[in-house]
């Protein structure tokens, strides 16, 4: 991961003097959003099932739970009621995502150019995902984007941070960042009003697995549906974030 720039966060400590602030910083999902983690995720999804005796739903039927913390969806696929079950079957997934499943992955086309590009216009890149920290590293590292990021945000294994909103507080709060100059960036509702309920400029992205109807009920400023215009967006953003707010 990068340095953190310390001359940036001292920048953001006094007062937002611009009536509409620019951008300085996109916290960025990873499932979804920079990577196509489907089959990974829903085949470790149906080896946990399956070693459990439950019957296995079809693959299509789970991308659903691409997103959602893994103690929510075992939740819901198994008895609510019953902690003990969940948590085995949290273990058996993660004993072949931890092995397998993290590379049956894939960047989506145009991140790579997506990330260079905010680079040079010295935006803040980090990620906040809800994905555990230890297996999102591993994934920035495998597909080598690991360098674009000054810093990554997940929660642990035990579930600490599991909540998105509460996540993404705690990095504002460690980085020193402004919410009027940060962006949010996701595929699903629960990142929307992760950034609604901290004061950011959310932006949702409909090449994940949200639809844009999800994105937009759930508060996004701005849609995009491919990389490419998230890159356009995020670079008129730079300029004036606040008439991006107003069209």
């Amino acid at each position: 991961m990068k340095e953190p720039r310390t001359g940036k966060r001292a920048a953001t400590d006094g007062a937002v003097t611009s009536p509409n602030p620019a951008l300085s910083a996109a916290l960025f999902d990873l499932d979804g959003t920079l990577s196509d983690p489907a089959v990974g995720i829903t085949l470790s999804i149906q080896h946990a099932l399956q070693e459990l005796g439950h019957e296995s739903p079809p693959a299509e039927s789970l991308f659903r739970f691409i997103g959602p913390p893994l103690r929510e969806t075992f939740a819901t696929l198994l008895a609510p009621g019953d902690p003990a079950t969940i948590e085995r079957a949290v273990a058996l997934y993660r004993k072949r995502f931890g092995e397998v499943g993290l590379f049956e992955n894939r960047i989506y086309p145009g991140i790579r150019e997506l990330l260079i590009g905010l680079e040079k216009l010295d935006y803040r890149i980090l990620i906040a995902t809800s994905k555990p920290i230890v297996y999102t590293e591993r994934i920035l590292r495998h597909f080598a984007i690991a360098d674009h990021f000054e810093a990554v945000y997940g929660p642990e294994l035990d579930g600490r941070n599991d909540d998105k909103a509460e996540l993404v507080r705690f990095l504002l709060r460690e980085e020193r960042l402004d919410p009027d100059t940060t962006a949010l960036v996701g595929d699903r509702r629960r990142d929307m009003e992760a950034a609604r309920q901290n004061g950011l400029f959310a932006i949702g992205v409909a090449y994940g697995f949200g639809t844009e109807a999800e994105l937009a009920s759930a508060g996004a400023d701005r849609v995009v549906r491919d990389p490419t215009a998230l890159l356009e967006l995020l670079e008129r953003a730079r300029a004036d974030a606040g008439a991006l707010r107003a069209e």
